[in-house]
């Protein structure tokens, strides 16, 4: 296939031969020219639609997306108030345990000392010695039902303990009190008996007298011991005795006379075998000795029955 091209000037023309490759050619040339057309068009025709559509889609998306995530949070800020408070609730549970353990410290260090038990047989300054081989069969962690569980069960059990404790506690210290209220013992360290109860010749008259009680002689200035705890109810001179201590012990009350020296004060308590006094030869007296007498529903009783007897 031949075309000729003529020019205006001159009148000279071209030629230009096209066989049967480049025909095809321009014929693929000109299908694809008019596809690229017609899909242009389609395109130009409907954008506003296409795009409205995905829009639509991918908004529908987001919100979902945004509503899920918001339910999540909730969720999870739920769980976070709800483990706050169960901590909580766990920590005061704890310190009300660690207030009662202390509190059976406490219990159990003073019955020792009133049971008067040996140095580290019972040390409850100090953890329980405890051990055993490891174990790793059926080693596992505690739920939060678990832990729950077995902090009810120790409050139980030390709720018990100190009803049990405080029952021997209320024993002790009763056993205690009656222990350190008996009457029992010299009223000296050091001495001896130099008159007895009753009657006797009187040292400075020489006539037959009542005496009230007895006297320890010894040394001036040698200490006057309690010889049970009380409340001092006098503490100074008084006729007849010098320098008086005077102790109510109860349902009992002795009396310490002719000190050199008083080392208590009215309204203290003092505890047995504390010293009170020094002894002395003040009042009516002709040497350093202690009157000692026992006074019961305002009368004397005989010392010498308290003296001799065997302490609690």
């Amino acid at each position: 296939m031949n075309i000729i091209f003529v020019g205006r000037s001159h009148g000279k023309s071209k030629t230009v031969v096209f066989n049967n490759t480049k025909i095809a050619m321009l014929a693929l040339a000109f299908v694809l020219l008019i596809v690229s057309v017609v899909v242009a068009g389609y395109n130009l025709a409907l954008p506003a639609e296409t795009d409205g559509e995905l829009n639509e889609v991918s908004g529908e998306a987001v919100d979902y997306w945004q509503s899920l995530l918001k339910d999540q949070q909730h969720q999870i800020d739920a769980l976070k108030q709800e483990s706050v408070e169960q901590v909580d609730a766990l920590t005061l549970r704890m310190g009300s345990i660690q207030a009662s353990v202390l509190r059976l410290d406490a219990l159990g260090q003073r019955l020792t000392e009133v049971a008067k038990l040996g140095k580290g047989e019972f040390d409850f300054a100090s953890a329980p010695a405890v051990g055993g081989p490891e174990s790793v069969e059926g080693a596992e962690s505690y739920s939060l039902a678990d832990l729950q569980a077995s902090l009810v069960q120790i409050e139980r059990q030390i709720e018990d303990r100190e009803q049990q404790l405080d029952v021997l506690d209320e024993l002790f210290v009763s056993k205690k009190i009656q222990k350190d209220l008996f009457i029992a013992g010299r009223p000296i360290k050091k001495g001896w008996m130099s008159s007895r109860y009753g009657y006797r010749s009187d040292p400075f008259s020489g006539k037959r007298a009542w005496h009230g009680g007895v006297d320890f002689a010894g040394k001036n200035g040698s200490d006057i011991v309690a010889v049970a705890s009380g409340v001092v109810t006098w503490s100074s001179s008084r006729y007849g005795y010098g320098n008086l201590v005077q102790i109510n012990h109860g349902e009992v009350t002795t009396r310490y006379g002719h000190c050199n020296e008083i080392l208590v004060k009215v309204g203290e308590v003092v505890k047995k075998g504390q010293v009170v006094a020094r002894m002395g030869s003040t009042g009516r007296s002709t040497g350093p000795h202690v009157h000692f007498e026992v006074i019961k529903n305002n009368k004397t009783l005989n010392p010498e029955k308290y003296i001799y007897r065997a302490s609690r």
